[in-house]
């Protein structure tokens, strides 16, 4: 594992004693949280329009949380042809939630990614920080993928490896699914702002670092986005989000994605 992957797994580790016996500090109850709270336990059922407008590609996922107690959930999300899909679940303590999740993607090319991850999300409003109403949730994870991927085999055909190959990605020219495995650390805020008793103001930024690719690069990346809450009332909610990602792994521009969420809260 890469030394500064390394360092942001420690770091998210190092946040959980923190968790587990802090004392002090504002501590909201479930049912003064936001619906849009990361930290909030509850058991709810969604579902997510997603579309990548410059791509025209869109799916569809199914969401679900089952609230143990006051503190654990389990949690699983699903897409229509369940090609995507994760298991896991989530432990809140005074300062923050701790979340794990298991999964795997599939894609038409045949390849096939498991992933298996770890994450935090810690509010600021705990330290008593909510500047004109401002809900800061600074954030920090961990992941590690292990599968196969369309790329180039150099047992078979060192030539598709070189810089400016210029060949057909064929079987012949030695490209196909090869195994492959990496992983990477992530650091960002998540925000919510009320602007009403029922609308809220979100937005997400954050840069994630990881292990080296085939041609000697770290795996390096960005995201950012910006969107609307809105709650009818106790049970049901919608929110819209525009966002960004970006990293050295993409041969075109930035991908930017819209999504469409409704989720009903038992």
């Amino acid at each position: 594992m890469h030394s500064r992957t390394r360092s942001l797994f420690l770091f998210t580790l190092g946040l959980l004693p923190a968790l587990a016996f802090a004392q002090t500090g504002i501590v909201k109850t479930n049912k003064e949280k936001s619906d849009d709270d990361p930290t909030r336990v509850t058991t709810k059922v969604g579902v997510a329009w997603s579309d990548n407008y410059d791509m025209n590609d869109s799916d569809v996922q199914f969401s679900g949380s089952l609230a143990l107690d006051e503190a654990r959930k389990i949690n699983v999300k699903i897409n229509t042809d369940a090609t995507e899909w994760r298991v896991g679940g989530s432990w809140l303590f005074p300062i923050g939630i701790f979340n794990f999740n298991f999964g795997k993607n599939e894609f038409p090319n045949g390849a096939s990614q498991t992933n298996y991850s770890i994450g935090t999300f810690l509010p600021l409003s705990y330290f008593g920080f909510e500047p004109a109403g401002f809900q800061f949730f600074p954030m920090a994870g961990y992941s590690y993928n292990t599968g196969d991927t369309f790329g180039c085999d150099k047992d078979k055909h060192k030539a598709c490896s070189q810089p400016g190959f210029s060949g057909d990605l064929s079987e012949e020219n030695g490209f196909g699914l090869v195994d492959s495995s990496g992983s990477s650390g992530y650091l960002g805020v998540f925000m919510i702002k009320p602007l009403t008793a029922n609308l809220r103001l979100l937005s997400v930024a954050g840069g994630s670092y990881g292990s080296k690719n085939d041609d000697g690069d770290n795996y390096k990346g960005y995201f950012a986005g910006m969107g609307l809450g809105y709650s009818f009332d106790k049970h049901n909610s919608v929110s819209a989000f525009t966002y960004v990602q970006d990293n050295n792994t993409y041969i075109d521009d930035a991908e930017k994605k819209i999504k469409v969420s409704y989720k009903y809260q038992f």
